[in-house]
């Protein structure tokens, strides 16, 4: 697409033909509306790992996670889906931005339903929020097909496919509370999964990749910036209860540690080059589900393991532990697995992580799992960086 032609389909017009951006675009960055977008999705990644914090520090283990990982895939589909619908269709006219503000509206119902999904196992105003969400969405590709004539296929396959979904999410809400509802809910989220790629099977779609590398970076930084915010919330209740003990001294000091390296591993390398072929992208898209809910899930981990120093939770030292050491490990495993390449990586880096990571789910034995953790963290970016540099002069 020239830039003549870039330009007209970007005028603040009251409406536009929705033709596909450029996916060699230079220079291409985030909009203010993606950027408002993902600023109001911080309203239900806060609710998730707030609620998150409260059910683990009661010792609610397994209902926390289940209903954790169901309201974030939720938030995180959502997200997914339009980021990837305006990399390749973002006109920017009247219509475009008011469906994107029904979208935002979905994410606030879903918001306002956390609290309830997580102390009675109601997802009834989650599921509201995550339709009016995608509903949008298929309204926006239904118009994608009349625009884009050569793309209509696969742009028809998505609506129908994100359709489908959602009238199976509201028929199970009666079944709520029975066996059947997991088993279904777990069902649908995979045809959820599915149905880009049977989408793009049909006629692939204008990504732009360097695009799609900043708007995922972009999301790991807020979701990164709500740990340290769960962090600062600590600091403030260790101030005021005035206990500062070495305990709660090495738990903040630990945090701070995690963070800094969660955010250096993430962007210590380049990723669009691993988005290379179809297959490889949709492997490093849905992976981020991992990276996003284990770095949010951090901070509500840290938070735990505050409450349970200052004897606030209900959860014994392993248990307050874990709940750091294993969003922590799956953060890092997964960033490795999604960013490893066997072909250039060195081979003593290609375990290093792996070990690393067994050490890290083993700090909840001793009486720091935070602060061992960071501490482990440090360890392994600085063993990293030393080899780049040695590998750099080598070269």
């Amino acid at each position: 697409m020239s830039e003549h032609s870039h330009e007209t389909n970007r005028a603040p017009n009251w409406i536009v033909l929705m033709r596909p951006r450029s996916p060699n675009e230079a220079h291409r960055a985030s909009t203010p509306l993606e950027l408002f977008f993902d600023l109001v999705f911080v309203v239900a990644i806060a609710q998730a790992g707030y609620a998150l914090h409260h059910s683990l520090a009661e010792g609610h283990i397994l209902q926390a996670v289940i209903s954790y990982f169901a309201v974030f895939f939720a938030i995180w589909w959502g997200w997914m889906n339009f980021t990837w619908f305006a990399s390749a269709y973002d006109c920017g006219d009247v219509p475009y931005r008011l469906a994107v503000f029904v979208q935002l509206t979905g994410a606030l119902i879903v918001a306002a339903g956390v609290q309830r999904a997580f102390e009675h196992g109601d997802y009834t105003i989650v599921v509201v929020g995550y339709v009016v969400m995608r509903l949008s969405l298929v309204a926006l590709y239904i118009r994608a097909a009349r625009s884009d004539p050569p793309r209509r296929a696969g742009s028809i396959r998505y609506a129908v496919g994100v359709t489908a979904c959602q009238a199976g999410w509201i028929m199970i809400l009666p079944f709520q509370g029975t066996w059947f509802h997991p088993l279904v809910f777990v069902a649908l989220g995979i045809i959820e999964l599915l149905v880009p790629i049977w989408g793009e099977r049909a006629t692939e779609h204008t990504f732009h990749m360097g695009h799609i590398a900043e708007r995922y970076g972009l999301f790991t930084i807020i979701v990164l910036g709500e740990s340290v915010l769960s962090t600062s919330f600590g600091i403030q209740s260790t101030m005021e209860a005035g206990e500062f003990s070495a305990d709660l001294i090495g738990i903040l000091a630990g945090g701070l540690l995690i963070l800094f390296s969660m955010w250096w591993f993430y962007f210590d390398s380049p990723m669009t080059h691993l988005l290379t072929s179809m297959k490889k992208v949709f492997s490093w898209g849905y992976g981020h589900l991992f990276v996003f809910a284990s770095a949010a899930a951090v901070g509500a981990g840290l938070a735990v393991e505050i409450d349970h120093a200052l004897h606030h939770a209900e959860i014994g030292n392993f248990a307050s532990g874990s709940t750091v050491a294993v969003p922590v490990s799956i953060y890092i495993i997964v960033l490795w697995a999604l960013h490893v390449q066997p072909q250039t990586t060195p081979r003593f880096q290609m375990v290093l992580v792996p070990i690393m990571t067994i050490l890290i789910l083993l700090t909840p034995f001793t009486n720091q799992a935070a602060l061992w953790t960071g501490i482990l963290l440090v360890t392994l970016l600085v063993i990293k960086l030393v080899s780049k540099h040695r590998e750099s002069v080598r070269g």
